[in-house]
């Protein structure tokens, strides 16, 4: 399948992601937290950036994810918390990062957290700096792979007392689910309906 890049720009990500009414999860007892959906360019391809956590982290050891984390006292909003945890787990920089708008809010299933997803154009290239305790790596993936329906699977999954439908997107040996594909597969679904622009280079 082909980039994306030539029908997508960061105005009509944007403009896709207000248009629609953001779901708010109501889950007493659960933690609020945020992520943030970095996008940049390279060499015409859109890419999201990705982490795996280290084994040193207490939840979610060695899954692949966004930057983010729980929700500070000092943050004003789950935006903020967004954008200090990229700083502080990946040095991505708050004025480097453009929000372009939100997702549905994702409650995990075992760790009791309650995601707000933040989708940000970044630039590239980009000089990022790792938080060893947190990050084990950066994973870099092309939109066009994860548009792939080779690269994408469900099957529904026994979690505890629960039958739930789990989500797998794969580029080569690396396998996005949980959580992070649920939130995933909420914002492809989204690019797939935005309305076609030029580019999601810098505007």
């Amino acid at each position: 399948m082909p980039s994306l890049c030539g029908r997508l720009d960061k105005e009509s990500i944007r403009g896709a992601l207000s248009r629609r009414l953001k779901h708010i999860e109501k889950a007493p007892g659960y933690t609020p937290s945020a992520v943030l959906i970095p996008l940049y360019v390279k060499e015409g391809e859109c890419c999201l950036v990705f982490t795996r956590r280290t084994e040193m982290v207490n939840h979610h050891k060695g899954q692949i994810s966004f930057p983010g984390g729980g929700r500070h006292p000092e943050d004003a909003t789950l935006m903020h918390t967004a954008i200090r945890e990229s700083w502080e787990e990946i040095g991505l920089k708050p004025e480097h990062i453009e929000i372009l708008g939100e997702l549905d809010d994702i409650a995990t299933y075992t760790t009791n957290f309650v995601i707000s997803p933040y989708v940000a154009a970044i630039p590239y290239p980009y000089q990022f700096r790792l938080n060893a305790y947190e990050v084990d790596q950066i994973i870099e993936v092309p939109l066009s792979v994860l548009f792939d329906p080779n690269n994408f699977s469900q099957e529904v999954v026994s979690l505890g007392d629960k039958l739930i439908l789990q989500y797998f997107y794969r580029h080569g040996d690396q396998v996005v689910y949980g959580a992070t594909a649920r939130i995933l597969k909420q914002f492809l679904e989204i690019l797939a309906d935005a309305p076609q622009a030029q580019t999601l280079g810098p505007s």
